[in-house]
């Protein structure tokens, strides 16, 4: 890599810093193409990229972020898994890592809050943004589902009130 390189590298690094809501770092120990293929795929379903950053670029693009306490993750062959959303890249890491021990969780960062292996697997275990949206639709709609049913029940006994008596005159 010559300067010019060096440097768009680091710029594209510092963009990607300044946008992402969680950062993961991981430690690759011998994770084949086929697996790193496999795993680029699961992330960018769930909308994250996972890359493979030279260390020395990578801390100068953490240099003046809030990421800069991923500073003393960034040594041996790491690779940086990152999200806006603050869940969807924790969770992609965390279930591939279950799958294969060709890949470490080193730490991660949530802005300037530093995580352990721990923490990004207990960040990975919370709902993602999508699951929780679909939980507050759900709990917004479920009291005007009961509103329409209650509101459609009286009139519904009064008919079926109203057809016993007709059916006891027919009678």
């Amino acid at each position: 890599m010559d300067r010019s390189q060096k440097a768009d590298s680091v710029a594209q690094l510092s963009e990607v810093f300044g946008e992402a809501g969680v950062v993961v770092i991981t430690r690759n120990l011998g994770l084949s193409v086929a697996q790193s293929t496999v795993l680029r795929t699961k992330m960018r379903e769930v909308g994250a990229t996972y890359k493979v950053a030279k260390n020395s670029l990578a801390k100068l693009a953490i240099k003046d972020t809030d990421y800069s306490g991923l500073d003393s993750f960034l040594s041996g062959p790491t690779a940086i898994s990152y999200s806006t959303d603050p869940v969807a890249a924790a969770k992609a890491v965390v279930d591939f890592a279950k799958s294969t021990d060709k890949i470490e969780i080193v730490g991660g960062s949530m802005g300037a809050q530093v995580l352990d292996p721990e923490g990004v697997k207990a960040l990975a275990s919370m709902p993602s943004l999508d699951e929780l949206r679909g939980t507050i639709i759900g709990l917004v709609q479920a009291p005007a589902t009961k509103i329409a049913q209650l509101t459609t029940a009286p009139a519904a006994k009064l008919a079926r009130v109203f057809a016993a008596y007709g059916d006891k005159e027919a009678a």
